[in-house]
């Protein structure tokens, strides 16, 4: 049930927090015959439309997973009624193991995915023409996205707000939903042992110090002296605690401040560069047009504030 309502939570919230018209208009769709979808703890609810009676384009199609998910898979007419959406949407993708499901209507071939870690291993065996990532919490491909397991659909979901409509709103969702404001997609879906809180309580302060101090860009060495532990030991532990490196962390940290310095100011990107602790505004430029898609520029022009309105695109 997650599968779908997590994703119409992110999106629902989404529109509440804007206020006014609408981001988005949120519909269910059933894979069936019948709107009434039992869940698999065996609670229903009543989707919009089934699969047969939906008409005109559909702009995002997100496949849930779950276990019923195995009967949609054996639906030639929902397969190429689904096959046939995603030539009109303008991106579509899967929340756990409906990528299975992309895969089974050749949606996949020839691109990068992943799915719930259990099934990564049955994603590749079954559709080796499929670029499976395993473990990572989701993969943006521009206009097919596919998340891992079910809470990981939430993270691309924001991730989807934070592209539609810049870092700020994205933020403020992940505080009303009380869920990480960013979770790189690249982040492992499970770690080698549970941690505390968001980090391992021995990374918290080192965290902290980082995020108060991004503007002079924290080195992994400081880092490791705040952690106590050898630059060997807090490269482990910060790995086993959050799936990705002390270095891909930080910059991805200097991006968010970037995003909202370039959303909220008028700074040259030069000043963007140093405000966010890049001392090369050309190493800035392309760390961020990496990770956003756009350079610092368009995205000013995109989703920066003009007076008392916000240009949106």
């Amino acid at each position: 049930m997650l599968d779908v309502i997590g994703p119409a939570e992110v999106f629902g919230d989404a529109n509440r927090l804007h206020g006014g018209r609408p981001f988005y208009e949120i519909e269910i769709i059933s894979a069936s015959d019948n709107r009434t979808v039992t869940s698999h703890i065996g609670v229903p609810f009543i989707a919009d439309y089934t699969f047969a009676e939906t008409s005109g384009p559909i702009d995002t199609l997100l496949v849930a997973g779950g276990l019923g998910a195995r009967e949609m898979r054996y639906s030639p007419k929902f397969l190429a009624w689904l096959k046939e959406q995603s030539k009109k949407a303008r991106r579509f993708g899967s929340v756990c193991t409906g990528a299975l499901i992309l895969a089974d209507a050749g949606l996949l071939d020839g691109r990068h995915a992943t799915t719930h870690w259990r099934f990564c291993g049955e994603l590749s065996a079954a559709y080796p023409r499929v670029h499976v990532d395993p473990g990572v919490l989701y993969v943006d491909e521009g206009d097919v996205l596919t998340s891992g397991g079910v809470a990981a659909g939430i993270d691309l979901c924001l991730h989807l707000v934070r592209k539609d409509h810049g870092a700020e709103v994205a933020n403020d969702l992940a505080r009303r939903l009380v869920v990480g404001p960013h979770r790189d997609g690249g982040q492992a879906q499970f770690i080698d042992r549970p941690v505390a809180g968001a980090f391992d309580r021995r990374l918290d302060p080192a965290l902290t110090w980082a995020l108060e101090h991004l503007d002079q860009n924290p080195a992994v060495d400081q880092l490791a002296a705040i952690a106590a532990m050898s630059r060997r030991t807090f490269y482990r532990e910060f790995h086993a605690a959050t799936g990705t490196t002390p270095h891909r962390w930080l910059v991805a940290q200097q991006i968010i401040r970037a995003r909202r310095i370039l959303e909220t100011t008028d700074l040259a990107v030069a000043e963007v560069a140093r405000e966010a602790g890049f001392e090369d505004a050309s190493v800035f430029r392309r760390h961020f047009t990496g990770q956003v898609g756009l350079s610092p520029t368009a995205y000013r022009r995109t989703f920066g504030r003009l007076g008392d309105g916000r240009r949106t695109g």
